[in-house]
């Protein structure tokens, strides 16, 4: 004990030094310098970490400039916690809120949000959801009908939509940009096309091709695009696929500072 009491100010000493000469690149020099002193790449290659710890930038979330991700993938609420299948994939910046269920070979892609606040949203095997897309349960819808969010199986829903309180049957096709209102839904091997509302209540009946502000019949759906809507699905899942593949390995670069730093104090 006592020969640990003695180290303890050299263990702080050396503790000390490696912060003092911890770099970060050139890309953080302007972020994290002295005001008074602003650091320009070409003179100035290397930052310290203890500019880090007094920049005012230190206490804010700004995405463009934070080391530290300090977003929450997955949020419990209310006791309602989110369930992911093991073989799914959720982007590391899609946010899934209270009562989720997202099935077997499902994807979320980046910026996704899920708010299963106020009903459940479920997600059923082999679906996409396109990047940016909003995913929202109400408490109560009028009428009668289901709060729920139901996305049936091998559908395949484009970037930028929003959903609140509808259903979605299987091997459906939402395009880019669409707005399912509450009470809203698409029946079995029907396409939405890119940039349609489906006003509250609306059905899109089944194997039809509807497109438009609000949404109106256009033709019906051809034998052989069924049949692409499978191809689409599986082509879309290996895609996520290649992207889980990338993250393997815990989000963002902060844990490789924290293993230089551990394997440095192991030295002394």
């Amino acid at each position: 004990m006592a020969g640990l009491l003695r180290r303890g100010p050299a263990l702080a000493r050396r503790a000390q030094q490696i912060l003092s000469t911890s770099k970060f690149t050139s890309s953080y020099a302007s972020h994290f310098s002295d005001p008074g002193k602003p650091a320009i790449a070409e003179f100035a290659p290397y930052v310290s970490i203890q500019s880090f710890h007094s920049s005012p930038l230190h206490s804010q979330n700004v995405a463009e400039t934070e080391i530290y991700n300090r977003q929450r993938q997955i949020l419990v609420l209310q006791h309602k916690e989110p369930l992911v299948a093991t073989d799914a994939w959720v982007a590391p910046n899609a946010v899934l809120v209270g009562d989720v269920e997202v099935q077997d070979r499902v994807s979320v892609m980046y910026g996704a949000v899920l708010r299963g606040d106020l009903n459940k949203i479920t997600i059923q095997p082999y679906s996409y959801l396109g990047e940016r897309t909003v995913i929202h349960a109400a408490k109560d819808v009028p009428g009668g009908l289901s709060a729920e969010v139901q996305v049936g199986k091998y559908v395949v829903i484009g970037a930028n939509c929003s959903l609140r309180s509808c259903t979605i049957e299987d091997e459906v096709v939402i395009g880019s940009r669409c707005v399912l209102a509450e009470g809203s839904l698409v029946e079995k091997h029907a396409i939405l096309g890119s940039g349609s509302v489906v006003p509250p209540g609306r059905r899109i009946p089944a194997g039809e091709v509807w497109a438009g502000t609000p949404a109106k019949f256009v033709r019906k759906v051809q034998g052989d695009e069924i049949a692409g809507i499978i191809k689409l699905v599986e082509e879309a899942y290996e895609v996520a696929q290649e992207h889980a593949s990338e993250f393997n390995l815990p989000f963002g670069s902060a844990y490789l500072e924290a293993e230089r730093l551990k394997k440095a104090l192991s030295k002394v």
